[in-house]
């Protein structure tokens, strides 16, 4: 299918970076679309007839210029606007051979198959780096390339669950609705697409000083693990196993979710000069001499006590009467937002981060943005998610400088 938006030149820091983005459904897709975003040319390699597990992970699907459904998901709209889009059959040995052209004119490849599953296409780092030696490789696991779990396929929910995210996340076991949940979002897969990314600019660092690209090694769970952050070294150091605490703070007292007369709000307390301006604000300043409040760690101690009284203090107004003091006054504080009140908030679309994207079936397509801002070489969104093998004869005369005819034989072999 011919690409029916105009190529417009990257700016971008990654300006002239070539991915081939040969990874499925959201966390090799989300760091291929942060290079696609900073400008890099990503080319993502789909199945033919088939594509990205993704796109028909909806509804909500994608409506065409006339209000018709088209099997564009949503799903897949998320992790990869700004590429393009290729069929390729790796099973056929010529789609191999195409494959490995590609890499071997490429200086990142993402990939998220099971470890050792490009190998039996000859499609594996060593055998790509013999003709490319500058190709950074990065693989994408459930479990890593090593280790005693490394066959094991690995899902967001899985590796929340393994790598003890969900049993920090939920309401206490004690409570109405106690016991693990999950994050609204598949945080497991995000987190390693930006680790990824990560990992890719670094290597990139890296081949500047040393000529060399090298094989990246990711798995799901060594990355949920690593950002447990302050809750893994509470247990390191502490040796106590933390628990759930709902919208608590393990450390921080007051924090969390409160009753406003009409709704609900947020209080971020982190120190005592904040409480002491809250508790002005509330009109009841006489709270920092109780024993109980004087310090954070006294609040933790008391925490029951403490958040009750608090909790009675915000239900006796209005949230917007709160926020209009508290927040003047540097009272960390805020409403709950659903997401419609997100993406009509001032304040983010000031930021740019609600975002009108042309998409090649003639629409616009609204998105999330990228929430980098450079001063020197700004993020640019030139398409949105591509359809199904939209660039594919672009790609192959670019990347290859393969002619029509060569082509032609390809899509009537079932390789493209």
């Amino acid at each position: 299918m011919p690409n029916t938006l105009s190529s417009t030149p990257r700016t971008g820091p990654l300006a002239g970076l070539r991915v081939l983005d040969m990874s499925r459904v959201l966390a090799g897709p989300w760091s291929g679309q942060l290079l696609a975003d900073f400008g890099a040319d990503v080319v993502k390699v789909e199945r033919p007839e088939v594509g990205d597990d993704t796109r028909g992970w909806g509804p909500p699907y994608l409506k065409d210029a006339a209000g018709e459904e088209t099997r564009e998901a949503a799903y897949y709209m998320s992790a990869n606007r700004a590429k393009r889009s290729l069929t390729l059959d790796i099973s056929k040995p010529e789609g191999q051979r195409v494959c490995a052209d590609l890499a071997a004119r490429a200086d990142i490849l993402l990939e998220n198959y099971k470890v050792g599953g490009l190998a039996k296409y000859g499609l594996d780092f060593a055998s790509l780096q013999a003709r490319n030696p500058r190709l950074i490789y990065c693989s994408i696991t459930g479990f890593g390339q090593t280790g005693p779990y490394a066959p094991r396929a690995g899902y967001d929910l899985i590796i929340q669950a393994a790598g003890g995210f969900m049993s920090l996340t939920g309401e206490r076991d004690d409570l109405p609705g106690g016991g693990p949940q999950k994050g609204g979002v598949a945080v497991a897969d995000l987190m390693t697409g930006m680790y990824a990314t990560v990992a890719v600019l670094a290597a990139l660092a890296w081949r500047e000083k040393s000529g060399a690209g090298q094989h990246i090694d990711l798995a799901l769970l060594d990355t949920q693990v690593s950002w447990l952050a302050n809750q893994a070294m509470n247990y390191l150091v502490g040796g106590e196993v933390p628990g759930r605490a709902g919208n608590a703070h393990q450390n921080i007292v007051p924090y969390g979710v409160f009753p406003a007369r009409d709704g609900h709000m947020i209080l971020g307390i982190g120190n005592n000069s904040q409480l002491t301006k809250f508790l002005e604000i509330a009109g009841r300043p006489e709270l920092m001499d109780d024993p109980r409040f004087k310090t954070n760690t006294l609040r933790v101690e008391n925490r029951e006590a403490v958040v009750a009284i608090i909790s009675g203090i915000t239900a006796m107004r209005d949230l917007d009467d709160w926020l209009a003091e508290l927040e003047p006054a540097g009272v960390p504080s805020g409403p709950i937002n659903t997401l419609d009140r997100v993406f009509a908030d001032a304040h983010i679309n000031a930021r740019g981060m609600r975002v009108a994207i042309p998409h090649a079936l003639g629409i616009v397509v609204e998105h999330a943005g990228n929430p980098i801002h450079f001063s020197g070489s700004p993020v640019d969104y030139p398409r949105a998610a591509p359809l199904l093998g939209e660039h594919t004869e672009e790609v192959l005369e670019e990347w290859l400088g393969l002619d029509g005819e060569a082509i032609a034989t390809l899509r009537s072999d079932g390789v493209i």
